[in-house]
């Protein structure tokens, strides 16, 4: 991944935090402050499409806590039929 360089301003409190923690999980101040980047840039991105650009068939009503169970049972059943004793 190609990396271009920039300098910022940072508070000493935070800078010695990262520090203690760079020596903690045993990898560079760099690091952590690219990710920290990283998360900010996505936190802040503005995406062209919905998260939720899909439309999906239903009942249109708020699913029971059965309905979930019997679906996420149903899915998770082996394909040949056979389940497991509850």
């Amino acid at each position: 991944m190609s990396m271009k360089r920039t300098n910022v301003y940072a508070d000493p409190e935070d800078l010695a935090i990262i520090k203690e923690a760079a020596a903690r999980r045993g990898i560079s101040e760099a690091e952590i402050i690219r990710h920290g980047i990283h998360l900010a840039a996505m936190a802040s991105r503005v995406w062209d499409e919905p998260l939720f650009s899909r439309t999906f068939d239903g009942s249109g009503r708020t699913p029971s806590k059965e309905d979930v169970r019997d679906a996420v049972a149903n899915a998770a059943a082996p394909a040949d039929g056979r389940g497991t004793a509850a």
